[in-house]
């Protein structure tokens, strides 16, 4: 049984060697933030995409079929971006023939429905049967999630100020509006009487479960673990918009405030 994936963890190790390459091109060094940011999305897309969790799910684990989405929607790719100092992703970002492209396709909206698009479509029965677990679209697959996420989150999260991230009350209203695919989504795979797709349905699953209980497992995960995520993430934003606004008030300085005394009336 091999569980690793070698082109799995060469493409890792590639992607580690062309952002350390681009610091020591542009003559850069990314923050320690930036580093542990990077370094746990290399840890995480290692462990969603190598090794057990990528082996029961080449062995009709759906349970985790949808975990292994939910880390290359919901984790990898803000990570990858908080990990990008400004300076590199300037340089990529910014070229004439990049630029439009790159700023139509994460506009809220455009990010925002392209996401819905993908990931809808991907889990209708019919597609998913003949796409998503034959070889090599399989590994197709898992590339367009990560890049769908990407765009998913860069209204939230982009690493420069010509590509202005939306303001906290919008990146709130952004992440809620999210929660209507993701739910249309996951319902009906989780109260489906029978199994939806004909790649589940053989016996037996990992775990002992029946391909009914891993069905309703999966997508448990992705209803009711998406949410517990996005409120996390609703939180954060919100006291991070709180904390913003406190700064913004004026402290008042009591030496310009007047000397306010009571004063009396003469007695008659």
């Amino acid at each position: 049984m091999n569980e690793f994936s070698p082109t799995v963890i060469a493409g890792i190790i590639a992607l580690a060697a062309i952002y350390a390459g681009a610091a020591w091109k542009l003559r850069e060094r990314p923050t320690a933030r930036q580093i542990f940011a990077l370094s746990l999305a290399l840890i995480v897309m290692g462990l969603a995409l190598t090794g057990p969790i990528d082996y029961y799910v080449r062995e009709r684990s759906f349970a985790l079929y949808i975990f292994q989405q939910m880390l290359l929607v919901f984790v990898i790719p803000p990570l990858l971006l908080l990990a990008t100092p400004e300076w590199m992703a300037r340089v990529v970002f910014t070229r004439p023939w990049i630029e439009p492209v790159w700023r139509l396709l994460t506009r809220p909206i455009a990010a925002f429905l392209i996401f819905s698009a993908a990931f809808t479509l991907i889990h209708y029965p019919l597609l998913c049967d003949h796409i998503c677990h034959v070889r090599p679209p399989y590994g197709d697959i898992r590339d367009l999630l990560l890049c769908v996420g990407i765009l998913l989150w860069w209204p939230l999260l982009s690493p420069l100020p010509e590509y202005p991230r939306l303001p906290y009350p919008s990146q709130i209203m952004y992440l809620f509006l999210l929660m209507i695919p993701m739910t249309a989504v996951a319902a009906p795979i989780t109260m489906a009487e029978t199994v939806l797709y004909m790649f589940y349905r053989v016996e037996p699953h990992p775990f002992g479960l029946t391909a009914h209980a891993d069905q309703v497992l999966g997508g448990l995960i992705m209803w009711v673990g998406q949410g517990v995520y996005l409120m996390c993430i609703f939180t954060a934003i919100f006291f991070r918009w709180s904390r913003r606004d406190d700064r913004e008030i004026p402290s008042i300085n009591l030496r310009h405030v007047p000397d306010l005394r009571i004063i009396r009336r003469p007695s008659a």
